[in-house]
């Protein structure tokens, strides 16, 4: 199974002047645990959960610290073709959360953490009955909880 099987579709920020809190806004509204900094149609950075409460942790003002000023530039991407065990031991060997997926230098989607859970999750155990759809990502079904108005 390669990467593009189990990627989920980017979210991006306004580029690296956008402010910490705005950061935090738009993932929370696309449940999402990181944003791709892109600059010039260039991927620069990445910016994820862990950056956000390092800064609010160490006492940096949200709306005059920038993305630019926490984001992680030191990126790991992968290609499509990438295989999902490929892509899930990188992840596992850097300790990281968010594998960009890139195509011809352009970021085409993203895989986490949470996509490879549900892919393991969607293939079940022997004698399992009720495996979860491959499909059914855990960021779309939290999604819909969250537009119904479940905020847990």
């Amino acid at each position: 199974m390669e990467v593009v099987e189990v990627m989920t579709p980017a979210s991006v920020t306004d580029g690296p002047d956008q402010t910490i809190r705005a950061a935090a806004a738009r993932m929370w509204e696309q449940q999402t645990g990181s944003l791709l900094v892109i600059d010039d149609q260039r991927l620069i950075g990445i910016v994820t959960e862990r950056d956000l409460l390092r800064a609010v942790g160490q006492g940096k003002d949200v709306d005059g610290t920038t993305v630019g000023d926490v984001m992680s530039i030191s990126l790991l991407t992968v290609g499509p073709e990438t295989s999902v065990h490929d892509a899930a031991r990188l992840m596992a060997a850097n300790w990281i959360r968010h594998l960009p997926v890139l195509a011809d230098e352009q970021v085409v989607g993203i895989v986490s953490l949470r996509d490879l859970a549900a892919v393991l999750a969607a293939l079940g155990s022997a004698g399992d009955e009720h495996p979860l759809p491959a499909d059914e990502l855990v960021r779309a079904r939290r999604l819909v909880r969250i537009e119904a108005g479940d905020l847990d």
